[in-house]
């Protein structure tokens, strides 16, 4: 799948239409786990649709703060990590940058090619639970996750022409 193919199955294809559908879908999610629908809720859930990379939990705040500017960081926070919890945003740890959070692809189960350098990210179908695993005891799996953390073909280009000079 191409980084094209996958921003458009995550709804990042850059039309006003799917990033309206893409608000509206966090916005349902939300109403179904009880959470009451407020503006800053929408607008949180705007700022996600409007955003193909990833966003710390200072880019969030900076980004509400500007429309309510008596949000808390930790209120900022607290929504993150619950709308992480129920699905609706990823969260990936940076090595350098922390943590951050994007908008859930969840239309079709894939995993992540992320590069370390300028956040790109790939999707890819493969899964490594496909495989027997022959887990301890009687675990149940119940979610899992697979990201691999490397430097992009453009990246490691660059990388070289810098060398070269």
């Amino acid at each position: 799948m191409s980084v094209h193919e996958h921003n458009e199955a995550c709804g990042h294809d850059g039309d006003s239409d799917g990033e309206a559908a893409t608000v509206q879908e966090m916005v349902s999610m939300m109403s179904r786990a009880g959470w009451r629908i407020t503006d800053q809720r929408r607008t949180l859930a705007r700022i996600f649709a409007d955003t193909e990379g990833y966003l710390s939990p200072k880019d969030v705040y900076d980004q509400l703060a500007v429309k309510y500017p008596s949000v808390s960081f930790n209120t900022v926070y607290r929504n993150l990590r619950m709308l992480s919890d129920m699905g609706v945003l990823e969260q990936f740890y940076f090595m350098d940058g922390g943590l951050k959070f994007r908008a859930n692809c969840a239309k079709h189960h894939h995993h992540h090619l992320i590069c370390t350098n300028c956040e790109k990210t790939l999707s890819f179908d493969y899964c490594p639970m496909k495989e027997d695993l022959e887990l301890p005891g009687s675990y149940r799996v119940l979610s899992h996750r697979f990201e691999i953390y490397g430097v992009c073909e453009e990246c490691q280009q660059e990388g070289a022409k810098a060398i070269a000079r």
